[in-house]
């Protein structure tokens, strides 16, 4: 007991870190790696994306610090992390590109999300993480694009359709749903078509650019209304060709906007203010639901939901108009059930007929 006040007097350490009940002395622990415990069988996590020790973190055996030395970015890691190789320069600045076109996208439901946590003084980093509640198929799609865009090239790499016909099928069988890359939103803005014309610049454009081209005149000869290149099927595409998976593309870009999500909430923050522990007082305008009324008791609840006996049916009516009068009560329910003898009869006279 004597030693643990003295190592407390020494330097001040948080929580329990003193604790005589600890199996070892938290000053003279050994950084890096735990030696294995041979009293118990270990919980062991074998990853080949990276590990790290006291001296250095490696990804896909890269040392990050002598990359980072080296000149090597974030973009460079990207393609480290998720596909195992150093990047041509012409596909890091591909890759630049796509995030910094797809880092902010207005506001949307998840810079939406970010503002309104931002509003209940929360870190930063929890508005961030609620703009990703508001992240799914509908909103970025990338996972769901790729994979369609694998199904259907499929078809082409194993020569059972031409890439026209493939990308007539994907259209045909696809048209309306919001993975499908091609829509309305971008009839007049040229982002979308910007990134294909960029990657066909820097010669990253490979096979999903091509097809995706074929995909969306496809598409605007079967739709009724103009359609065009958006920003989901041109990142996907670009994306797709730069090597990356579906999933991948889905998380990357997830987290790009989580970014702009930050930029939300710093702006919510120093224009709005917030309010303490998001109690916002809601005005009487806003409201639109049943007027103002006075309190039961007790005693007229009881009264009310006391279960009542009829003895005929104009009685057991009259009750029932009552109990309707009751707000919540189930005997506000309306419902029109059928005469199931009706419903049989008729059934019979329809066979009959025929």
């Amino acid at each position: 007991m004597g030693d643990i006040k003295n190592r407390a007097k020494k330097k001040k350490l948080p929580g329990n870190l003193y604790d005589k009940r600890l199996i070892y002395n938290y000053e003279t622990r050994e950084y890096g790696t735990i030696p294995p415990d041979t009293s118990r069988e270990q919980f062991r996590w074998v990853s080949e994306v990276a590990y790290k020790n006291v001296h250095r973190i490696v990804a896909r055996g890269y040392d990050t610090t002598e990359l980072v030395e080296a000149g090597y970015g974030f973009a460079d890691m990207l393609f480290i992390d998720f596909q195992a190789r150093i990047p041509l320069i012409e596909e890091v600045k591909m890759l630049n590109y796509i995030l910094i076109l797809g880092l902010e996208d207005g506001l949307s439901s998840t810079a939406a999300m970010a503002r309104i946590a931002a509003k209940s003084n929360v870190f930063l980093t929890q508005g961030a993480g609620a703009s990703i509640l508001a992240f799914g198929h509908a909103y970025g799609a990338y996972s769901a694009f790729g994979n369609m865009m694998d199904k259907y090239y499929s078809l082409v790499e194993n020569k059972s359709k031409s890439i026209e016909e493939a990308a007539e099928l994907l259209a045909e069988e696809n048209m309306g749903e919001p993975h499908l890359g091609v829509s309305n939103l971008m009839l007049k803005d040229t982002a979308a078509k910007c990134i294909f014309t960029r990657a066909e610049k820097l010669g990253v454009s490979r096979k999903y650019i091509p097809f995706m081209k074929k995909v969306v005149a496809a598409a605007q000869k079967m739709s009724e209304e103009p359609v065009e290149l958006d920003l989901l099927g041109a990142i996907g595409s670009a994306m797709m060709d730069l090597g990356f998976t579906p999933g991948a593309t889905w998380s990357i870009m997830a987290i790009t906007r989580a970014y702009a999500a930050g930029a939300h909430w710093i702006e919510e923050i120093e224009r709005e203010g917030y309010v303490k522990l998001g109690e916002t007082l809601t005005p009487r305008e806003d409201y639109d639901g049943p007027p103002e009324r006075t309190v039961p008791s007790l005693e007229q609840r009881l009264k009310a939901a006391k279960p009542y006996k009829s003895e005929t049916l104009e009685e057991w009516k009259q009750k029932r108009d009552e109990m309707k009068k009751l707000y919540g009560s189930g005997h506000t329910i309306e419902e029109e059930i059928e005469d199931a003898r009706k419903i049989g009869s008729s059934k019979k006279s329809d066979k009959k007929e025929k």
